[in-house]
């Protein structure tokens, strides 16, 4: 059988399992050991690219990452930091709408997880938002949309394991990350305010309300700088990173704001591995999936598929992978083209037919997904909008990350003048 029909019936198998429930990792797999079986590939050699695919240092980031969000949803430590977000965006039309949004703009920065930010904004604002006469299919839409900004910011898991996959900067994916994501924040802010409900309206709060806030949620607010201030100077690395906003919460945030909690620190700890084992084989899954597909020369057959459609131009190119990589999505220079994969990544997970952010935030919420489906269709606008952006002008993207970490896109210092040089 020819190498282009044994890759279709790769990924065919691979979309028919996913379509019919069946969880990524093994419907990936499923798609592996039946093209390995036409393409006479034996079953240790898929194993053992299974195994190669998860051990990757840098993968050590995401476990760490997930236990910061785990530590700070459990200990209910985040209720201070959405009482900062009501402090800033409270009044503003659109009421806990605005404030889901902000809310999800500090916790990603913090656990670097949407699924996390879901589960975390579905408790803590779904409720409230129920009382004050939001439509349930709203409440699911604004928050499984909110909560994609995670895959974005640093210190984004989605960022580590594409950095550590594709052999591109980590620092640098997160940096990058920082424009799109604040775009994204912004257009769903200002969609809630024109075109979202319209809320309990409440009274400004004074200079002091917003203070007293502040206050309390500085101790939590002290992980993003430590994450990012870290990485940036070089002190570590996001592994460590990691690791350090660990020891931050368990011996800082925890004894001084909820120090009942330590007793239940055991559960958090096995959860959070838990929890990492699903995004664990799922990428020990993608490459041998990846192996597999590079074996049969499948990057050849999709290029020539695409610039057979595109042509030369890179515009036309990127705006084709996005397609892809939105339907991807759905269950799933380089850093430039990393960060438009991820936000269309982002994209894909509130897009039909499995959403699966949309899809747990509906199920949190109690309605139906369809509902929210429809809900969160207009609100599609802002991330098209975004990703076509950062197409078509790169400098969004890379402008932040030139200035502060040039080497980690390309950038070299001249031989001659001792400038940085950037191509």
């Amino acid at each position: 059988m020819s190498a282009p029909a044994i890759l279709a019936i790769m990924s065919c198998c691979f979309l028919a399992f996913g379509y019919l429930g069946v969880p990524v990792p093994f419907a990936l797999l499923g798609g592996v050991f039946i093209g390995s079986a036409l393409a006479d590939v034996s079953l240790a050699a898929i194993v053992q690219k299974v195994f190669d695919g998860v051990d990757n240092e840098a993968l050590l980031a995401i476990p760490f990452f997930l236990l910061v969000g785990e530590l700070m949803s459990s200990a209910n430590v985040v209720v201070r930091v959405a009482n900062l977000s009501m402090a800033l965006v409270g009044h503003i039309r659109g009421g806990l709408s605005q404030v889901v949004t902000v809310f999800s703009m500090f916790f990603s920065e913090m656990s670097g997880s949407t699924t996390a930010d879901v589960a975390v904004m579905s408790r803590a604002l779904g409720g409230p938002m129920k009382q004050e006469g939001y439509e349930g299919p709203f409440i699911a839409a604004i928050i499984a949309a909110a909560s994609t900004i995670a895959a974005l910011v640093p210190p984004s898991i989605t960022a580590v394991v594409y950095g550590a996959v594709g052999n591109v900067s980590i620092a640098g994916l997160f940096i990058a990350g920082f424009a799109p994501g604040l775009m994204i924040g912004i257009g769903l802010m200002t969609y809630c305010y024109f075109f979202g409900p319209i809320g309990f309206r409440r009274r400004r709060p004074t200079i002091g309300a917003i203070g007293k806030a502040a206050y309390g949620a500085a101790l939590p607010l002290m992980i993003p700088i430590i994450l990012l201030g870290g990485i940036l100077t070089g002190w570590f690395t996001p592994t460590e990173a990691g690791v350090v906003a660990v020891c931050w919460i368990l011996f800082v945030i925890i004894p001084s704001l909820n120090p009942r909690h330590i007793l239940h620190l055991p559960y958090d700890f096995c959860l959070a591995g838990l929890i990492f084992s699903l995004p664990l084989i799922t990428i020990g899954a993608a490459n041998a999936f990846g192996w597999l597909l590079a074996y049969l020369r499948g990057a050849i057959v999709i290029s020539d598929a695409i610039t057979s459609i595109a042509g030369n131009d890179a515009h036309n190119i990127l705006l084709l992978m996005v397609l892809l990589f939105t339907i991807v999505g759905d269950f799933i220079e380089p850093v430039h083209m990393g960060v438009v994969l991820i936000t269309t990544l982002a994209f894909g997970l509130i897009t039909p037919p499995y959403g699966l952010v949309l899809l747990m935030a509906s199920k949190f919420v109690g309605v139906r997904f369809s509902q929210a489906l429809r809900a969160a269709l207009p609100i599609y606008a802002v991330f098209l909008i975004t990703i076509v952006l950062i197409i078509f002008f790169p400098e969004i993207v890379l402008w932040l990350p030139r200035r502060v970490l040039p080497q980690s896109v390309g950038c070299f210092t001249s031989p001659t003048t001792g400038g940085i040089i950037c191509p």
